[in-house]
């Protein structure tokens, strides 16, 4: 299944990306060098999406595109719409950490039945639907219903993903929480953590407050049977890889082995590759 999502080039602040059969701009905040492309070849796009003060910021249409449109990436079919905030409804940076997901999962089915894995913050739930491919059952958590019913449109876009998933709209707090009182236990937990959110409810998030908090509830819900993993990823200033990595092995006490580093993409032709956020992963395994 071909890519037909590529990061054509960046620089300016700025990344230019093909996107099916759509050419567009988005910020790119950390693209401090000069592009690598004429002009020309960022003036012939189909938006550019400028950020504002606030945190939002508005799409600029040079032609008419659809509400929505189909684009093949990272062996799954992703349903693209523009947001109000600049996203399409996918993390291109991610690709590696879902590969990996299929990975460890049928890695960990040799010694487990069923693999359970739980996934916070999970957007449209390409993460969980490549760990539903690798052979996990996956519990997909979003306070958002808006993006649990875009995430099961999604899947049914892609017939080869497993009828594994339960999709829950909640607070990760909360549902967390619950889950302990429950008993219940994972193999593995995802997490990709915004700056700032809002629960279900209107409950506040923020990382620097929470995402201890939330960490110990992660700790408290991986199953006391080896194996397990974490895959913790976030995009927020100050948070390092090194950072995530410490959190891991404070959290854990220093069992395990980790791994961090930048997520990145890269641009066409292997030229270069834009940093897109960091991820730090947690393994117990032995």
């Amino acid at each position: 299944m071909p890519n037909e999502y590529k990061l054509l080039d960046s620089g300016n602040l700025q990344k230019l990306e093909q996107v099916g059969p759509y050419r567009l701009v988005r910020p790119a905040l950390n693209a401090f060098w000069s592009p690598t492309l004429d002009k020309s070849e960022w003036n012939n796009v189909s938006g550019i999406f400028t950020r504002n003060s606030s945190g939002g910021g508005k799409w600029d249409w040079r032609e008419r595109l659809p509400e929505a449109w189909d684009v093949t990436y990272g062996g799954l079919t992703l349903e693209c719409k523009p947001t109000n905030f600049g996203h399409l409804g996918f993390f291109a940076e991610q690709l590696d950490n879902w590969n990996w997901l299929r990975s460890i999962v049928r890695q960990f089915s040799k010694s487990v039945e069923d693999v359970q894995v739980l996934n916070l913050f999970a957007y449209s739930g390409l993460a969980s639907m490549a760990a539903a491919e690798g052979g996990a059952s996956v519990c997909h958590l979003d306070a958002a219903k808006g993006m649990i019913d875009w995430g099961r449109a999604i899947q049914q876009k892609n017939p080869q993903v497993p009828d594994s998933i339960r999709w829950i709209a909640d607070d990760v707090m909360k549902f967390t929480t619950r889950e302990l009182r429950r008993g219940r236990s994972y193999n593995g937990i995802i997490l990709d953590p915004p700056s700032f959110g809002r629960g279900s409810r209107g409950e506040v998030w923020k990382i620097e407050d929470d995402i201890r908090n939330l960490l110990q509830n992660c700790r408290e819900l991986l199953a006391k049977n080896q194996p397990n993993f974490i895959l913790l990823s976030c995009h927020s200033p100050g948070f390092s890889p090194m950072v995530l990595e410490r959190l891991l092995v404070d959290l854990l006490d220093g069992r395990g082995r980790t791994e961090g580093g930048e997520m990145t993409v890269s641009e066409a032709g292997g030229r270069r590759c834009l940093p897109a956020g960091c991820y730090a992963k947690l393994i117990i395994d032995e």
